[in-house]
């Protein structure tokens, strides 16, 4: 069952002189993949997860979510549509620091009018998943960069959406934390089937993913599959990138 389908995708962002963001992307993820969208900066990879977070709109081409035409919605549709069906990772966590961590997860069921005690069930058991009991009625400004970002995917799962986007999800967590955020990615992705695409400067990062879409200059480059040995897949991620060039800042990042 192909979750999310991409033809043709183009962007250009127009102004003096037009500049082409992406160029005839063809994509498609399957139910229950992980996908990792890598290449330099300004190759493209966040025009892509906007367009496919219903954020910002192709120039031409289609993208089907879960069988659905996001860019046929009328806005209320759409916002419906961005709140049910997608989940959001965010870099900088996006998480309202007056709020506990329990108040930040059932946000999505709060806007849908779910019932208390199906939110109180929903965050135990994600809650539980992720490993965050005990923070639950902590603030935000009282817990870890870590267990913000726990924080995070809890909440972007919460709702069982279709798919879950994450944008950079480890950028501002060290290795310890980063590791343990993307072993939770993968438990939610292998225990719940929940279909993710994230997009990451991080090779560690991205060899928790089953492939890794490379981007360059707005268009496909390249595509690999991890197999059975993250250490093997981690290093196939590190010669592709190698061959893409780009800013030598774009692989600081890396801690093995």
């Amino acid at each position: 069952m192909e979750i999310l389908k991409i033809k043709n995708l183009s962007k250009v962002y127009g102004g003096k002189v037009a500049y082409k963001a992406l160029a005839d992307i063809d994509l498609t993820i399957e139910e229950g993949e992980f996908v990792g969208i890598m290449g330099p900066s300004g190759s493209g990879k966040s025009t892509l997860l906007n367009m496919v977070a219903t954020i910002d709109q192709p120039t031409s081409g289609s993208i089907m979510v879960d069988g659905k035409d996001p860019l046929r919605m009328k806005h209320n549709e759409l916002a419906l549509f961005r709140r049910r069906q997608l989940g959001f990772i965010f870099q900088d966590f996006n998480l309202l620091p007056t709020l506990t961590v329990e108040e930040n997860i059932v946000l999505p069921l709060t806007l849908d009018g779910v019932s208390v005690k199906e939110m109180d069930k929903r965050v135990a058991d994600v809650a539980e998943k992720l490993g965050i009991t005990a923070i639950l009625k902590k603030r935000i400004y009282e817990i870890s960069g870590g267990q913000a970002q726990r924080t995070a995917i809890a909440r972007a799962i919460i709702h069982n959406p279709k798919m879950v986007l994450a944008d950079e999800p480890t950028g501002n967590l060290d290795s310890k934390a980063s590791k343990a955020a993307m072993e939770m990615m993968e438990k939610v992705n292998k225990e719940d089937q929940t279909t993710m695409m994230m997009v990451t400067h991080d090779p560690i990062a991205a060899s928790y993913t089953e492939r890794v879409v490379f981007i360059k200059d707005g268009t496909l480059f390249n595509e690999i599959h991890r197999g059975d040995n993250r250490q093997a897949f981690f290093q196939k991620i590190i010669d592709v990138l190698s061959l893409l060039g780009g800013d030598s800042n774009d692989l600081s990042s890396i801690r093995v």
